[in-house]
């Protein structure tokens, strides 16, 4: 059996969604965890076979512990050169460990709905086939931290991914929503869709008939690729 996949969530009810399904169908269990709530985050990744962190109500730059105990924590990963994955918030901590800034858009506008999406040359090398629109539900965004590769951009939010070193992905969209998830989000977050450049509800169904395929075809691909054994460099002989 693979190792499992470590799950960060930040809110009670909170599941993985269409992340989760696709990794219990490629074999690998979860290994769910919420901090908020007083779960530890293990001090190696010796037993998973990679980490996700994924988004939630709360800032990158909010000063509660776990939120500072999440974000000392992806350096386990990222030293161990284990994959990881950073979706919006989680993708903003990972940001934050790296130097980068988390901030506001400057005229305060968000993305709240499908919003259009450019990957780099970069990118495609990663996967071939990206989504024309992906869905969004953030007010603030990361700058691209030092020694990163930029995988997509956006419009309102420049930085859409970035990937660090070898495994390590920072994803500013959410692949992982269901239309359950979506029902959910676009009542119980409804003020969110007042904000300047929300899109209002309608929208957010109408558009998943026509985004959501792409985004299923390309979190196929990228999981089979951020999943794919990480072969280590050969030892070099002495001459």
């Amino acid at each position: 059996m693979q190792a499992p996949v470590l799950i960060v969530l930040h809110q009670e009810h909170s599941t993985p969604g269409r992340v989760g399904h696709s990794l219990m169908r490629r074999g690998f269990p979860l290994d769910i965890r919420r901090p908020r709530f007083g779960d530890p985050l293990p001090e190696t990744m010796e037993h998973h076979s990679g980490a996700v962190i994924f988004g939630g109500p709360q800032s990158a730059n909010d000063q509660d512990d776990f939120i500072k105990q999440e974000i000392d924590w992806i350096g386990v990963p990222l030293k161990e050169n284990k994959p990881f994955l950073g979706i919006c918030l989680g993708a903003q901590m990972m940001a934050r460990h790296l130097g980068a800034r988390v901030s506001f858009h400057e005229q305060g506008h968000v993305e709240v709905g499908y919003y259009p999406i450019r990957p780099t040359d970069e990118g495609r090398g990663i996967c071939e086939t990206w989504p024309d629109h992906v869905y969004q539900w953030h007010r603030e965004g990361f700058d691209q931290p030092s020694g990163t590769t930029l995988l997509a951009e956006g419009d309102t939010f420049p930085v859409q991914a970035c990937r660090c070193g070898d495994s390590a992905y920072a994803i500013q969209f959410h692949p992982e929503v269901t239309h359950a998830m979506m029902c959910r989000w676009t009542i119980r977050g409804a003020h969110r869709m007042e904000l300047p450049n929300a899109k209002q509800r309608v929208a957010h169904f109408e558009d998943r008939w026509v985004h959501d395929y792409g985004m299923q075809s390309w979190l196929s691909n990228f999981l089979d690729y951020w999943l794919k054994p990480v072969t280590p460099a050969p030892e070099k002989k002495p001459a």
